[in-house]
């Protein structure tokens, strides 16, 4: 059976639960990170030896790097569903996935680290700022995107969304201000029907 190493209010376990939930995939998961530690222990080393959450063991094969678990789990319980097989529709979802590496989870991480897991009087007010800026910016173009589309891809769920879809859900629950978005507004009401979403994303408040 497999199981999942991480706990519920990691955002990129997060990820790895939504695709669970939908899909429904058998698993267990134990609680690791964060309050409940064990990420330096010896064990948990040796299967990651970065250290960090998530990590899955799907009956003796250790994987980490939670896009690439999304993948791994889509590719062997929903193939050409949530990971499409055509060359080009995959490649078209999986920029996605990098894209939420490389643009927005860096541009969002400093205003939810300094509104949320930081004391009030260690604030950096500035820096938080220049972070909801960028973030904006950066669902500004997610928004232009999804003009005409349902999804990232189109009219069909893909692994591309999952990782924007929890980032997406994060910048709605932050106490900012928030530009008009409204094609980011429905794509993250479609998630909202999502059981994997709703229970796994939604239902777990910012900590």
């Amino acid at each position: 059976m497999l199981k999942v190493y991480g706990r519920a209010n990691s955002i990129n376990v997060q990820k790895v639960m939504w695709i669970i939930g939908d899909v429904d995939i058998p698993h267990t998961r134990e609680d690791v990170g964060g309050q409940f530690g064990k990420t330096k222990e010896d064990w948990y080393v040796k299967m990651n030896p970065n250290s960090v959450v998530p990590t899955i063991d799907d009956d003796g094969f250790v994987l980490w790097e939670s896009n690439s678990i999304v993948r791994y789990l889509a590719a062997k319980h929903d193939k050409g569903g949530l990971l499409p097989t055509e060359l080009k529709a995959r490649a078209d979802a999986e920029r996605w996935m990098d894209w939420l590496l490389t643009v927005l989870g860096p541009a969002m991480r400093d205003v939810f680290w300094g509104l949320v897991r930081t004391p009030p009087e260690k604030r950096d007010m500035k820096v938080i700022e220049d972070s909801r800026t960028k973030s904006a910016a950066a669902l500004t173009l997610l928004d232009k995107h999804l003009n005409g589309r349902d999804y990232v891809t189109g009219s069909s769920f893909t692994v591309g969304d999952i990782p924007l879809g929890v980032y997406v859900c994060r910048w709605y629950k932050l106490p900012i201000e928030r530009p008009a978005l409204p094609n980011v507004e429905k794509l993250l009401a479609r998630f909202k029907q999502r059981p994997g979403f709703k229970t796994h994303v939604d239902g777990i408040p910012l900590t």
